[in-house]
């Protein structure tokens, strides 16, 4: 009922257009077309700076009401993202400066300098100065602006700093949704290869004779994070072009089959802390695709937890590497005692030797 209405109301909207400009075109007739141009310019000086006006209270009435449903009132969830957001505020502020001036004279020029009596044309064909002032000051603006973000891009898509203990996750895009791999203990990711993908147990194609891949753990969904430890990612896709989109920390990366991209950035904020920051008890860190990529694109969202380094930890203790997912029979927690041991007195052994190591202590 909705559309139907709002369809309705075009439809009038254009039909009373075209009857007014019907009218207007019978006006002049009766009028005379001289007589009648020169009305219409007047009126449409008027219009002009009417137009003006109304615009810019539109623009400020539309920033009063929507600013706050944006998430910059929110800052950066990360530090490098506060660089991004500098960026956004020096370019607004350049190109809002530069949009008021520019729309301002173009439609005080129409209203001031509209045909009348006695005023002569001037052509004003060049200008050297002109030319030269409105060529060079938006180039040297430009330049500036280009450069901060070049020095921003290297910085984003660099290495970070090794000292802060940097933890990295492996992120994959597939048609629709995210796969994140954390390396195990040694800190090293195992081999994959694409032949082996499968979506039942393999689902990044791991290879299993490589034995640094035997720990590496494999999530969907929810990707962990350590405030305050930068995280590298490292991005690629299974299927088609993706677009890893992280709004609340300022950043956003291309997931490309084939061709890994990396980024980092160091979240300062863990997620009850944005819940109380937003006032949002529901706020939950966002990880979008930003690149059309099929039917189900508009689907493809993943949740990011931040947690503090002890929460980190116990999280990752309650996941089990892939390796053991696909082959239960290898996990420890599986196995089955020899036929005729006693597991009562192998549960008994390492209790005696605690009792003992205390009673020496």
């Amino acid at each position: 009922m909705t559309i139907f209405l709002t369809v309705a109301v075009i439809v009038l909207i254009f039909i009373v257009i075209f009857q007014i400009a019907k009218a207007s075109e019978y006006v002049s007739v009766l009028k005379g077309e001289e007589v009648s141009r020169k009305q219409n310019n007047k009126i449409n000086g008027f219009l002009m700076v009417a137009f003006l006006v109304l615009g810019l209270i539109g623009v400020w009435y539309c920033n009063k009401l929507y600013y706050g449903k944006t998430l910059l009132p929110q800052g950066s969830a990360s530090l490098e993202g506060e660089r991004v957001d500098s960026m956004l505020w020096v370019t607004l502020l350049v190109t809002g400066v530069v949009f008021i001036i520019t729309q301002v004279a173009l439609f005080w020029f129409a209203f001031k300098y509209q045909e009348s009596e006695g005023r002569k044309v001037y052509f004003f064909p060049h200008n050297n100065t002109l030319e030269i002032i409105w060529t060079i000051i938006p180039a040297v603006v430009l330049t500036v602006l280009v450069v901060i973000g070049l020095r921003n891009w290297f910085l984003f898509t660099g290495e970070p700093d090794q000292s802060k203990r940097p933890m990295v996750v492996e992120v994959t895009g597939k048609q629709f949704g995210w796969l994140f791999r954390y390396p195990g203990k040694d800190g090293v990711f195992g081999k994959k290869y694409y032949k082996n993908i499968n979506d039942v147990d393999n689902f990044l194609g791991q290879v299993w004779d490589d034995p640094m891949g035997h720990d590496d753990i494999v999530g969907s969904q929810t990707m962990y994070l350590v405030k305050g430890r930068p995280v590298k990612l490292i991005i690629g896709s299974r299927d088609v072009i993706h677009d890893v989109g992280l709004s609340h920390f300022r950043m956003k990366m291309d997931a490309v089959p084939g061709i890994p991209t990396t980024l980092w950035f160091t979240p300062q904020y863990t997620t009850k802390e944005m819940k109380e920051r937003t006032n949002n008890p529901n706020f939950v860190y966002e990880i979008s695709c930003d690149q059309m990529c099929g039917n189900g694109h508009y689907s493809m969202k993943g949740n990011i937890e931040v947690l503090d380094q002890e929460e980190y930890d116990v999280q990752m203790a309650k996941l089990k590497p892939q390796y053991l997912m696909a082959f239960p029979d290898k996990d420890p927690a599986n196995a089955k005692p020899a036929a005729g041991q006693d597991t009562t007195k192998m549960a008994a052994k390492p209790v005696a030797a605690t009792a003992k190591t205390e009673v020496k202590l």
